[in-house]
């Protein structure tokens, strides 16, 4: 039987060097906003007020490029790095203290009598909103870390294998004839819709940054995200065999801990062998 390579590494953050498309126009123009804005204040011309708001104009669009980047479909999870996903759930909790000041700031306008009380319905709505999108960002950021467990719990594979002869192995392992084929995939995402009337949770497809970054060649291989022994589980390592196809079932190294369970389908990831 096969085994990993035992891997010692610190997971490789990768830059955040992202096309951000018309997204950089409008940053571009805030920023050119706040330099002028900053100009006139330093002049005496404008209030400090002015070039507050201008730094939250500037901030706004900035959070809000990186949002449309990494949250709103311009980036797969697979392709995410954990500097990526960190940021984006930053950029999510920033955008939603700014609205949370501006709803304090409209609030203090009213209890001085000086707007009416419909003044504060867009306040309010922006920060539902805004709400709605840290939820967002924190479940992306939630499937990602399952992601980073799922390659980490790979790379143990050396002793998941020894830990074989135990009433509940960490790992275990079916070995099919031939290459795992798009095809395959297509049938077994098909009858698994069919059986279950959802689609077949898949957390990485193919290559992604994060087995890069790891140093294992994800190319050909699917990581499921169903615990090998829960129905749905039970039921896709049955569908494998019959087709023969190999499959990895990884367990939580806590029994019980579905983010650091899934199946793997395909021959175990390779390391990527590096030029000296």
């Amino acid at each position: 039987m096969r085994r990993f390579l035992s891997l010692t590494v610190v997971c490789v953050t990768l830059p955040f060097s992202i096309a951000l498309g018309q997204d950089q126009s409008k940053i571009a123009q805030a920023e050119s906003e706040y330099a002028r804005i900053q100009g006139l204040v330093e002049a005496g011309a404008l209030p400090r007020q002015a070039l507050d708001d201008a730094a939250d104009a500037r901030d706004e669009a900035r959070d809000e490029g990186v949002l449309r980047a990494l949250l709103y479909g311009r980036v797969s999870i697979e392709n995410l790095t954990e500097e990526q996903a960190r940021e984006m759930v930053e950029a999510a909790d920033r955008r939603l203290e700014r609205k949370a000041r501006r709803l304090e700031a409209a609030k203090r306008k009213l209890d001085a009598g000086v707007v009416p009380f419909t003044y504060l319905t867009p306040f309010l709505e922006d920060l539902d909103a805004s709400r709605r999108v840290r939820e967002l960002a924190l479940a992306r950021a939630r499937l990602f870390e399952e992601l980073v467990t799922m390659v980490r719990t790979e790379d143990n594979a050396e002793f998941a294998e020894e830990e074989a002869d135990q009433d509940l192995p960490h790992m275990e392992r079916f070995d099919g004839v031939g290459s795992f084929t798009t095809a395959q995939f297509q049938a077994i995402s098909v009858a698994y819709e069919r059986e279950f009337g959802r689609p077949l949770p898949v957390s990485a497809r193919g290559e992604t940054a994060l087995h890069r970054a790891w140093g294992f060649d994800h190319r050909g291989r699917v990581d499921v995200a169903l615990f090998p022994d829960s129905k749905e589980g039970r039921w896709l390592r049955k569908f494998l065999e019959a087709l023969r196809i190999t499959y990895l079932a990884f367990r939580a190294p806590r029994p019980g801990m579905a983010t650091a369970a899934h199946i793997h389908i395909g021959e175990p990831s390779t390391r990527i062998r590096r030029a000296d």
